[in-house]
């Protein structure tokens, strides 16, 4: 009996050590992006996202081209979002404006692709490879 005790204490003693070591192995890898806010300022809509660098290296320039639709989905403006560097592991928060346009007007913005990205001070690919989108607002992120 006393060896069944010991047995359940080493089995819960090391529960917690597997389930992190599981958790970290599954956290995806990549550059993420979410759209947190958009704001109405003087004659232009602020946009707000959240960038968080996970790829394992240190960003030193990322700019995505930006599609902004309207609510009936009609391209509305097409726009270079200059993230500029975005260190690895750390979150950084990037706001845009985008002038003459209201924000209640918006229904969704695409990611349409990277414009540049480097890493090292080289062309990378790893802007693109992995990027996750998401939205924290009604107005729809696409990728």
């Amino acid at each position: 009996m006393l060896f069944i005790h010991r047995l359940v204490a080493i089995v819960l003693l090391a529960a917690p050590t597997i389930a992190h070591a599981q958790s970290t192995e599954t956290a995806p890898l990549g550059l993420s992006l979410e759209l947190n806010a958009v704001q109405d300022v003087e004659n232009a809509c602020r946009f707000t996202f959240v960038a968080k660098n996970d790829t394992g290296s240190a960003i030193d320039k990322a700019v995505f081209e930006t599609v902004i639709f309207d609510t009936s989905g009609s391209v509305v403006r097409l726009s270079l979002f200059d993230f500029r560097d975005l260190p690895e592991g750390r979150p950084r928060v990037r706001q845009f404006d985008v002038p003459e346009v209201k924000c209640n007007s918006i229904g969704q913005t695409l990611i349409n692709g990277t414009s540049t990205c480097i890493v090292n001070g080289a062309e990378s690919d790893i802007c693109g490879d992995g990027l996750t989108i998401s939205s924290r607002i009604t107005v729809k992120l696409l990728g």
